[in-house]
């Protein structure tokens, strides 16, 4: 089982590479980064006491916007480990019932089956290159098909005809020169000459989903049942003219899944996403129950209800096989304006034990926002603008201005964090998006100035704000 190395993830170097892309919230980073570094160290311990240690499941208190999702996706990312986000509130749709919240293990199980295979198309890549090249080579220079058998007319023409020996001679010097074009072509196609040469390939076609439209009860069962039922039919083939450099692309998965070992592929597939697959459960606030014994609220208590098993621990069977659910960490998180974390049933507030409490945005943090993290709002637009020969300045006072008109609007209007940045950058950029490009390259300098002019309107007229920002 291949599993994250040790001694590279500790807390303090999960902390830094959680800082190069959310701000603030330094205490939750430390809560859920102390949460992976003890999943890290379970595995170093023996089988037996191994077996007891269950993973502590994190409760994430506060507002929308202010990086509870991003944490959750980039902890996975960090550890290279299966993660799968759900909507509690996706449960209370009408149609599903208790077993369908068993779909969020099958989807965890489902990545964690494609990170693994990811990873063992990449070791045989260098064999699924040459399976590739031999198959464009076929397509440009055909094998002479070799009969497989010996017919009765053949056996009497060896003895009727005298010149057979000649024709035998012809055949082989024919092969001869085939083989040798061949080769030609094959060092042409690994030079990268023939990339624009357009080939005939011949490729499995796609089946169409079977048992659409069934509810969402049915959900998995018509998903298993259509896979069933594909395996069974004989697979049609069909054949697409493109271009050499486009076969390469088409062709490499297909060539290189046949060089994978499928039942290692389910096996630790499986192994990753019952010891090292998250579970984000967002918006469990939206289930809780509100002391009403009908209505909703007795849908939202079910769905605390059908979560409890799931995340206490249980065997869930997949299409690949059944998983334990036992040392999944479970990240649930809610803004929890409306009710608090002890409305939740006894029993599931039990099995979140640590609580990370985030704080709301600040004008300072928008501004770090804007400008800090690695895949910061302004650089993602500068870059953007760059393509089409835009040359875009932020200046700091026009930084600032936007930060505080985001932080202003959060106060005044409805607290949706950094969220409100998106669309503030989007209409200062608007009319610079719009123009370009243009005969050639320019510059814009955005400061306070540009900023007013292009919001100020809106943020003094209290109707424009609310519909607008």
């Amino acid at each position: 089982m291949k599993f994250i190395i040790e001694n590279e993830l500790t807390p303090k170097k999960i902390v830094s590479e959680l800082d190069k892309y959310i701000v603030g919230q330094t205490e939750a980073k430390k809560l859920v980064a102390i949460a992976l570094r003890n999943r890290i160290r379970r595995l170093s311990l023996d089988e037996e006491i191994r077996k007891d240690v269950i993973p502590k499941n994190i409760l994430m208190i506060g507002p929308t916007g202010v990086g509870k999702t991003e944490i959750a996706r980039r902890l996975a990312e960090i550890a290279n480990a299966p993660f799968v986000k759900v909507e509690a509130t996706r449960f209370t749709e009408v149609g599903y019932v208790g077993k369908n919240v068993e779909s969020m293990i099958r989807e965890l199980v489902d990545n964690s089956i494609n990170m693994v295979k990811k990873e063992m198309m990449e070791e045989v890549k260098e064999k699924a290159q040459r399976a590739v090249e031999e198959r464009i080579v076929e397509a440009l220079v055909p094998s002479k098909k070799k009969k497989t058998q010996t017919s009765f007319t053949d056996m009497f023409q060896v003895f009727t005809q005298p010149n057979q020996y000649e024709q035998d001679k012809n055949i082989r010097e024919e092969d001869e020169a085939i083989l040798k074009k061949r080769k030609e072509v094959l060092e042409k196609l690994r030079n990268k000459e023939l990339e624009d040469v357009e080939i005939e390939i011949e490729l499995e076609e796609q089946a169409s989903p079977l048992f659409l439209g069934m509810g969402p009860e049915f959900e998995d069962m018509g998903m298993q049942f259509g896979e069933m039922f594909e395996s069974l039919m004989p697979k049609k083939k069909k054949k697409r003219r493109m271009k050499v450099s486009e076969a390469r692309r088409v062709l490499e998965p297909i060539e290189a899944e046949q060089f994978i070992d499928q039942d290692r592929l389910y096996q630790e597939g499986l192994d990753r996403a019952q010891n090292q697959g998250i579970v984000f459960i967002d918006e469990i606030d939206k289930v809780v129950s509100k002391g009403s014994s009908s209505g909703p609220d007795v849908s939202r208590e079910g769905v605390q209800r059908d979560l409890l098993p799931i995340v206490e621990g249980t065997t869930v069977l997949t299409k690949y096989g059944s998983i334990k659910t036992d040392y999944i960490l479970f990240i649930a998180a809610g803004a929890f304006s409306d009710s608090k974390p002890s409305d939740l049933i006894p029993e599931l507030q039990g099995r979140f034990p640590i609580r990370a409490e985030l704080s709301s945005l600040t004008k300072e943090d928008f501004v770090r926002i804007l400008t800090q993290p690695k895949n910061a709002l302004l650089i993602q637009y500068q870059f953007l603008l760059k393509a089409d020969g835009v040359v875009v300045e932020f200046t700091d006072d026009g930084i600032d201005r936007m930060a505080d008109i985001a932080y202003e609007v959060n106060e005044k209007v409805e607290n949706i964090g950094a969220r409100r940045l998106y669309t503030i950058v989007e209409k200062v950029l608007e009319e610079i998006s719009y123009e370009a490009p243009a005969s050639g390259e320019w510059e814009v300098r955005v400061d306070k100035n540009y900023v007013d002019l292009r919001l100020g309107d809106i943020v003094l007229n209290e109707d424009l704000r609310e519909f607008i920002l």
